[in-house]
């Protein structure tokens, strides 16, 4: 079992130490597969986050164990704190009831979701979607000081329901001088890059599992196409996603890392519960 660099009562309190900074920096901890707390102003993000057992008991006796290889990183339950929560897609671990109710629940959380997805998120949640912030591609919603923009995720294609509005997204999210992109779940479709780059991404979080039929899931970038995206987007730093949490479907990041370096595309690897700070990157880079 993987440790995270941080968890629970240390990781939390990592964040707390940061909250008060009064600075246009950020700070971003990974808590595993694609799940990303962001930091700005004393405000938090939480993008699709999974902190629960719920898929390893599911499939514990099928041919498809989901067998965790990271330790949770924090109790959902202690996210009090947080005042928007994403979730990209429908799949459990982007939309988890176990990891989103007590999240919900127990602080003042707003989530946020595709408007193809609203109508499920509900009833897997049991809560009214009226309590959501739902968002078709085109549209932009503000929580606190975030303002949030879905994009179109191809996981594996443009999938679209019956009124024409897209299954899977990404979230482009602009707050003070930044802008961030967690692209969901996706592989590269025709234009994304050229859509991509007029926002001005300064950091981008994209899976790099990859997929085919070793992976007997819908696919996603590997490792070497997250980084062609990054630097075709014209991102100016990536940080990869959606490996390290079950064995069936991961990845090493050193095929994205390798591939950066050669593209000279800038990059960040976390490990699970290890904090990025916009602010330190700045003060190191000439």
């Amino acid at each position: 079992m993987i440790e995270p660099a941080q968890s629970d009562g240390e990781l939390l309190a990592d964040v707390a130490r940061n909250c008060g900074r009064d600075d246009e920096s950020f700070r971003v901890w990974w808590l595993g597969q694609s799940g990303f707390l962001v930091q700005y102003r004393g405000a938090h993000l939480l993008f699709d986050p999974y902190l629960s057992e719920s898929l390893t008991r599911k499939y514990a006796t099928t041919d498809k164990p989901h067998v965790r290889m990271t330790r949770r990183a924090v109790d959902p339950t202690s996210l009090t704190f947080v005042d928007a929560v994403t979730s990209t897609h429908n799949h459990t671990d982007h939309l988890d009831a176990e990891t989103l109710n007590p999240i919900l629940v127990a602080g003042h959380a707003k989530l946020v979701v595709a408007a193809a997805n609203a109508t499920f998120a509900a009833e897997r949640l049991k809560r009214d979607s009226g309590e959501f912030l739902v968002l078709d591609v085109g549209e932009r919603g503000t929580i606190g000081p975030f303002e949030i923009e879905p994009v179109p995720a191809a996981h594996e294609d443009l999938d679209r329901d019956d009124a024409g509005r897209h299954l899977y997204v990404g979230f482009v999210v602009r707050f003070g001088p930044h802008v961030v992109y967690h692209a969901g779940d996706t592989v590269r479709y025709p234009g994304m890059a050229e859509r991509l780059r007029p926002f001005g991404i300064e950091l981008a979080f994209l899976p790099i599992n990859g997929r085919g039929p070793e992976r007997r899931v819908s696919g996603n970038l590997w490792g070497r196409e997250a980084a062609a995206l990054a630097k075709d987007a014209g991102i100016g730093r990536a940080i990869p996603c959606h490996y390290e949490m079950f064995e069936f479907n991961t990845a090493s990041p050193a095929e994205f890392v390798a591939e950066c370096e050669r593209l000279g595309q800038e990059c960040t690897v976390l490990r699970c519960g290890e904090r990025y700070d916009s602010s330190v990157l700045r003060e190191e880079e000439p």
